[in-house]
Formats: structure tokens, sequence, C-alpha cells
């Protein structure tokens, strides 16, 4: 029975074994069975339902908006080649300009049958990044296409007014002309240039030229133009002392650093007074009253305009000129500002005293601004030299405030009442008392000279400077009391 029992015993836990043995996970998975659930998306996504939106193509910007990209912006700019640097290892790069300004394009991807077709003029739209290297703005991993349609070929813009002052970074990357500048000694040995490949001349080649009080270093950029280009050979034909007149892109190397395009001996300058026939002072001081004159001189200042007139204290290096009532625009006598040349037609006049030019006309002259400097005058107070520095800007020193009338007070209002009018006061040295004014169409009631006057004392020593106008007798119409 013994035996009975433990084999039923032991046919039970065989089954109870199996039993469990079909709960427990397999030694190896069967390969129908993945260990992730399946993808639901079907191996190649149909081309009419795309995974992602297509990226929007970016607008082509305006130098204007370039301009105010940040460094490392994503830019597209169309532009019209203006000449480029030798093509290698499938970049190129590119000067480029449009209407409104210009753009340095660095190592743009470019194969060579199409580096020969970026001639000048030809408009190109470039995709890359705005980029910056030791000040020069560029744009970087740049690629492009051909645009057909316009052509445009940039004027070199003149620069020379900008040298040596913040503004020439407003012409960076344009074609630009410098002209009359001087040739300085490039280094220590004395020459006017340098190689910076001496044996082979397969690289730059730099020189210096001043203007005024600043020297700058610019180079001619060998990939730009070879040793065999008439720049490459004229810089090396370049002696110090040479002034001459540079074009070229102004690319920027923490500073201006003209890459230049072409060198030639300077144009003389030419002043445009001297192609002009008027008087000098001398032969308008000696002209009768009521001959017609024509005289070049620089405005000094001016009264109000009105009524399509205006008056003009004028001068030349020889000499000073009231011109009265002058026929002028409105619009022209906002650009009749201190050192504005002006070739006036009139007659000489006299009234009271003062000799003036009437009835005249003029037109502008472009040239070199020229404003007078007081004269002291102080010396011919009381004596007939006085009449000499007549309309002329004048100063005089130590000169003494009396009382204007019997009420004491140092000074008089034309218009009491309204203060729109010209202000008098009396001041003596050495025995001899003069009236003079502040002109109220010159100088008016919120001027400082004007408030000075009104805040003189009877007894007040001061220093005086204005123009010698003339009304039987000096007249001075004071711009400064101190």
């Amino acid at each position: 029975m013994k035996k009975i029992f433990a084999l039923l015993l032991a046919l039970c836990m065989v089954f109870a074994l199996a039993a469990c043995g079909q709960q427990a996970a397999p030694a190896e998975k069967p390969a129908e069975q993945p260990t992730e659930a399946p993808v639901e998306q079907p191996a190649e996504t149909p081309a009419e339902q795309p995974t992602e939106a297509p990226a929007e193509e970016t607008p082509v910007m305006s130098y204007a908006e370039y301009a105010a990209a940040a460094v490392d912006a994503p830019v597209v700019i169309e532009a019209y080649v203006q000449a480029t640097q030798s093509w290698w290892n499938d970049q190129i790069t590119v000067y480029a300009q449009d209407q409104d300004g210009a753009y340095f394009i660095y190592n743009m991807a470019c194969s060579e049958e199409d580096a020969a077709k970026l001639v000048p003029g030809q408009k190109i739209r470039v995709t890359g990044f705005k980029g910056e290297w030791a000040g020069e703005v560029e744009i970087v991993d740049g690629s492009f296409e051909f645009v057909d349609g316009d052509s445009y070929i940039a004027e070199p813009v003149d620069a020379t007014d900008a040298w040596g002052s913040v503004d020439m970074i407003n012409y960076m990357n344009q074609l630009v002309l410098f002209k009359g500048v001087t040739v300085e000694a490039y280094d220590e040995s004395g020459a006017a240039f340098a190689y910076k490949d001496p044996e082979g001349k397969t690289d730059d080649l730099y020189f210096k030229v001043t203007k005024g009080d600043t020297t700058y270093e610019f180079c001619v950029e060998f990939y730009l133009c070879g040793k065999d280009s008439d720049v490459y050979k004229s810089v090396e034909n370049l002696k110090v002392g040479d002034v001459i007149d540079l074009k070229g892109f102004l690319y920027w190397y923490e500073g201006p650093n003209l890459q230049a395009t072409g060198v030639k001996p300077a144009d003389p300058e030419i002043d445009p007074k001297d192609e002009l026939t008027f008087m000098s002072y001398g032969e308008y001081a000696a002209a009768a009253v009521d001959d017609p004159v024509t005289i070049l001189a620089c405005v000094q200042a001016t009264q109000s305009w009105w009524n399509d007139q205006i008056t003009v204290y004028a001068a030349d290096p020889d000499g000073a000129y009231f011109i009265y009532n002058m026929a002028c625009s409105e619009e022209d006598a906002a650009k009749l500002m201190q050192g504005q040349w002006i070739l006036v037609n009139g007659f000489k006049s006299e009234w009271a005293g003062e000799v003036e030019i009437a009835d005249a006309t003029f037109e502008f002259v472009d040239a070199t601004p020229y404003v007078a400097e007081p004269v002291d005058a102080t010396a011919a107070w009381g004596t007939d030299d006085m009449a000499k520095f007549m309309n002329q800007l004048v100063s005089f020193k130590g000169v003494t405030v009396g009382a204007y009338d019997e009420s004491g007070a140092a000074f008089a209002y034309k218009d009491p009442e309204g203060k729109t009018d010209d202000l008098y006061f009396k001041v003596s040295k050495d025995g001899t008392t003069y009236e003079f004014c502040v002109e109220f169409y010159l100088c008016g009631k919120d001027t400082d000279v004007y408030k000075a006057v009104e805040n003189l004392k009877v007894g007040d020593v001061i220093d005086l400077e204005g123009f010698l106008y003339w009304y039987e007798g000096p007249n001075l119409q004071a711009t400064a009391v101190k």
C-alpha cells in the first residue's frame, strides 16, 4: 500500500509542476512576440501626407533690413556683383552692391563654371548668415542663384569728406574714392609700400596714406587685383610724398582698410571761386555809391527772413559786407548757414553812414566754408579808425556800462511792452561813449546776449562782441556780452 501511495503522490507532483511551467516565461521569446509594440505608421509615408509642414521660404531683405539684422542671423539678399576674388575650392568671395548699400560675401559656395558668370552687373540672390570679423560685416556660409533681369554697376562714391571721422564706417564695402591723399613711408625702411610676399610677389601689397591728421594703411588685395593689374603696378611705383586719388572697396579690418582697385596722381583741386567773376573787397570798397557790384563772400549771420527778403552779414578774408533785404525764398533762407559762400549781385548803397549792398540777388557757391574770427577793435575806440571795421565782426574789451537815460536804467527797450524789438544800451571807454544795441531780428529776446543786456547794471565793466553796423557813427549790433 505504501508503494501505491508513493506512486500516486509522485504522479500528482509531476502534474502540478507541469501546470506551473505553463505560467512561467519561456527561456527564449518566440519571434512572433516582439518586445515593442509594432509601429502603426507605414514604412513609407505617402507623399500627400507629409510628416512636417514645408519650411517657408525666407523673403529677400532690403539693405536696411540686412543692416539691422543681428550677427549670426540668417539673411537673404539680392544684389549686383561688382567684383570677385579668385575662385578656389568651389568657393568665391564677392563684392556686391544694390542702390542702397554694399555687401561683402565671403567664400560663397560656387562651381567653377558659375564663377565665370559672376561678372560685374550680374544680379544674384544670396542666402547665408550675417557675420562679423575684426569689424568687417559680411555674409558667410552663403549659397546663391542667378537672378535674371536688370543689371547695375555702382559708381564710386566720393568719401573724402569722411576721412578721419566716424562717418567712414557708413561706406563699408562700397566702391569709394579718396581724393588728394599723400603717400607716407610704410615702415622704417622709408619705402612707400611693402610686399606681404616680397620674393614671389604672390600676395597682398601694403601702403600708407595721409590726409589731414589721419593716416590709414590700405592694400592691394592680391586675389582681387594681382601683380599684373594696373593698380598693383601703380602702387609699386609710388614715392613717399606723392599726392594721389584712390579708388577701391572699403573693406574693414579694425578700421578702414581700402582694397584698392585704382590709383592715379591727384586731380588738381579746382576752387569753384576761381571760375567766377567778382570784385575783390578792395574793388568793392573803391566803387561809387549806386554802382552795380558783384561780390563773393561767406555768410556770417542773417536777420530774420520776411516777405521773400533777408539781410545778411557776410565776410571774406579781406573785409565785410552788409547786404540789406536781399531777394531770397524761404527755402533758400534756411540754407544761408554760417560759412556758406554766396555770389551777390546788387548796387552799392549808403544810408546814415552805413555802406551796404541793396537790391541784391544771390546764388550759392560750393566751396570750403569761411568763418571770420572777431577782430579786436578796442584800440580804435573813439577814433576815426573805427570806420575801418565797418560791418566786421569785432570785439571791444573793458568798456563801462553807463545810464541809458535820465531814468538811470542801464538799458532801454524800443518796445517796452512786448519786448519784440531792439534793446539799447550805452558804454564808455577813455571819455568816449557809444550807443549800441541788440538787433532783435539778429538776436531775439530768447538769446543769451539779449538776456545779458537785460541784466546789466550801471558801472559794469564788460567785453562786447558783434557786427559793427554804422548809424551816424559806430552802432555795434551786439552778439555777445560778458
